[in-house]
C-alpha cells in the first residue's frame, strides 16, 4: 500500500503489530494481548486521523493509486459486461472504457474513465485523461442507452481531460462541451458517482445527471490545486491554500448542493477496503436507479435541466 505522509503514525503501529504477528514461543498469550491493544490503539488513532482531514489531505487520499478504480467496480458490480470500443470517427479511447452489461438484473450503459494500477497500464490508460474521441465514444453510447431505454451508470476519475495539442487538434473542447449537451438531452435515467478525482471539464463531461453522488473522500473541481496555485500565487507550494479555497470537497459540494449525496468510504479510506466500497457505491447507485424507474423519460429530461440550472442561485 502506498503510503500518505498523514498516516504515517498509524503506519508505524501497524508495522509493529505485523511484527508481533509473526512471533511465536512460550509468551504467546501476552503477544496476543499485546497485539489486541496495539490494534485498538491504531483504530482509534485511522478514526481520530481520517475525522479532521484538510482539503489537501483529501485530494492525497482522492488520488491514493490503491483506490479502486472503474475496472474494479466492473468486476465488483457487472455482470455480463461487453467492451464496446471507438467514436466511429477516428479512434478508440483506453482512457474512457465504456460498455453494455446488467447491473443487479438491470440492463445498462456503463462508461468512466480508468487510470490504470502499474505504469503498463498507467501509460496505456493515459493516467486517465480521455482524449475527444473518448467523450465522442461517450455520446455515441448514451445515446444508444437512449434507444433501448436502458439507464446510464457514470463513475468519475480524471485529473481533467488530456491536454495535448492532438487533443486540442481534434476539437477536445467541442467534444467535451458536446458531452455534456448528450448528458442533458438522452430521454434515459443517468446516475454518476465521483469515485475518485473530478477534474474539470473532463469531469463534467460525463457528470451532467440526474444524481451525481461522490466518495466521502473524493474531490471535484474546475481545476486541481496546483493548477489554481500557480495561477494565483505563481506557485505550486500553495496547494494546501488552494485546495481550501476551491471547495472541493464531497462536503463542501453538498453544502453547496451541488451534489446529491455523499457515499461513506470505510474508516482510513477506499484504499483500505475495496470490496467494501464498491458494495457501498453499488447500493447507491441501484437506490437512485429505483428512484429515476418511476419518472417519465420527458419530465426526468425537464428536470435534469432544471437542476443545473438552478446551480449556484440557491447558494447564493
Amino acid at each position: 500500500m502506498s503510503n500518505l505522509e498523514f498516516e504515517k503514525p498509524v503506519l508505524e503501529l501497524e508495522a509493529k503489530i505485523a511484527e508481533l504477528r509473526n512471533v511465536t514461543g512460550d509468551d504467546s498469550m501476552n503477544i496476543a494481548d499485546e497485539i489486541t491493544r496495539m490494534q485498538g490503539k491504531a483504530d482509534r488513532l485511522l478514526q481520530q486521523t481520517y475525522s479532521k482531514l484538510t482539503a489537501q489531505q483529501k485530494v492525497q487520499v482522492a488520488r491514493h493509486q490503491d483506490r479502486p478504480h472503474f475496472l474494479d467496480y466492473i468486476d465488483g458490480l457487472i455482470e455480463d459486461f461487453t467492451p464496446l470500443a471507438g467514436d466511429r470517427n477516428f479512434g478508440e479511447d483506453d482512457a474512457l472504457p465504456a460498455g453494455l452489461g446488467r447491473f443487479k438484473g438491470r440492463s445498462c450503459v456503463i462508461l468512466g474513465q480508468e487510470k490504470g494500477n502499474d505504469t503498463e497500464s498507467r501509460i496505456k490508460r493515459n493516467f486517465g485523461m480521455a482524449r475527444p474521441e473518448g467523450y465522442r465514444k461517450a455520446q455515441r453510447l448514451m445515446k444508444m442507452a437512449e434507444q433501448f431505454q436502458i439507464p446510464v451508470i457514470t463513475l468519475v476519475d480524471t485529473a481533467g481531460a488530456y491536454p495535448g495539442v492532438g487533443a486540442e487538434e481534434r476539437g477536445q473542447a467541442e467534444a467535451i462541451a458536446k458531452s455534456i449537451e448528450t448528458c442533458l438531452r438522452v430521454k434515459t435515467p443517468i446516475v454518476s458517482v465521483v469515485i475518485g478525482e473530478g477534474g474539470s471539464g473532463g469531469a463534467i463531461a460525463i457528470a451532467t445527471a440526474d444524481k451525481v453522488y461522490m466518495l466521502e473522500h473524493s474531490i471535484y473541481s474546475v481545476i486541481s490545486p496546483e493548477g489554481c496555485a500557480s495561477i494565483l500565487w505563481r506557485s505550486a507550494e500553495h496547494a494546501n491554500d488552494a485546495a481550501a479555497a476551491l471547495k472541493l470537497t464531497a462536503q463542501d459540494l453538498y453544502q453547496l448542493k451541488l451534489i446529491d449525496g455523499i457515499i461513506a468510504e470505510p474508516v482510513g479510506g477506499a484504499h483500505r477496503k475495496k470490496e467494501e466500497t464498491i458494495a457501498s457505491v453499488g447500493m447507491q447507485i441501484e437506490n437512485a436507479l429505483d428512484d429515476l424507474s418511476n419518472i417519465s423519460s420527458d419530465k426526468l429530461v425537464q428536470q435534469r435541466h432544471q437542476k443545473f440550472l438552478k446551480m449556484g442561485r440557491e447558494a447564493a
